[in-house]
């Protein structure tokens, strides 16, 4: 085995504690760790299943799915048109890796400052497909998709269980998105799909340690170094693409 290898394991082991020890992050921590090593276009690609694998019981667990997919059909809607719109931008990998970077940096501190903010329920029915566009725009273009959605759906006046569904809806819809759309673009070979279906062992392994941190780890603690990893891996991809690192 390789060293490309080795850290792509190490990639998804990691990626997959996060999302077990925190109950997100693991499509945005592989795609910025992987896009060091590799093209932004083939990241996205292995990334793809994995996401898929470990959002399934995120967005089907609850009692609310149905509600939430009919509420949210207009932005899922627009998420599909956003990210194949973009998805040919992916191959500038100098300005893939910018707008990566930039996407990473301020995911974090947005996470980092911790500001909340509420909208009121009849705005949604314009603003959902807005940001659903945004979101799929930015998933096509980067292949991360937290930006905005995730302020968004925090801003909803949501119940606990019904954000926690949420998220598991976009982070399951947008990886669905993105590999229809680099499969109809040619960029998701079986070569790729095979090597993104043995990429769910690490993943899965490293949630497994995760949940068993979370139960012993104050969130807000792991949280915090969480989104400054995120801004300092965001800030060294702009300033590596952009030729100044």
């Amino acid at each position: 085995m390789g060293g490309i290898e080795v850290f792509i394991g190490l990639a998804f082991l990691f990626a997959g504690f996060v999302k077990g020890a925190v109950g997100i992050g693991l499509p945005t921590v592989v795609v910025g760790l992987l896009s060091i090593v590799m093209a932004p276009a083939e990241a996205a690609a292995l990334m793809v299943m994995p996401a898929l694998a470990t959002n399934i019981w995120q967005m089907a667990a609850g009692t609310a799915l149905a509600a939430l997919l009919k509420r949210f059909a207009w932005m899922i809607v627009a998420v599909f048109v956003g990210t194949f719109a973009t998805i040919r931008f992916m191959s500038n990998t100098a300005a893939t890796g910018i707008a990566l970077g930039s996407v990473l940096a301020a995911y974090g501190a947005y996470g980092l400052l911790g500001r909340r903010f509420e909208l009121a329920r009849e705005s949604e029915r314009w603003l959902s497909p807005f940001i659903g566009l945004l979101t799929g725009m930015l998933c096509g273009a980067t292949g991360v998709f937290v930006i905005p959605t995730a302020p968004y759906l925090t801003s909803l006046r949501l119940n606990t269980e019904e954000l926690v569904q949420a998220i598991g809806i976009n982070a399951f819809v947008c990886p669905l998105a993105l590999g229809l759309a680099l499969a109809l673009h040619g960029r998701y070979p079986a070569a790729a799909a095979g090597a993104s279906f043995a990429a769910l062992a690490p993943a899965l392994a490293g949630m497994w340690f995760g949940m068993r941190l979370r139960r012993r780890l104050r969130a807000e603690v792991f949280m915090r170094w969480f989104f400054a990893a995120l801004v300092a891996l965001g800030a060294y991809m702009v300033a590596r693409s952009a030729g100044i690192a």
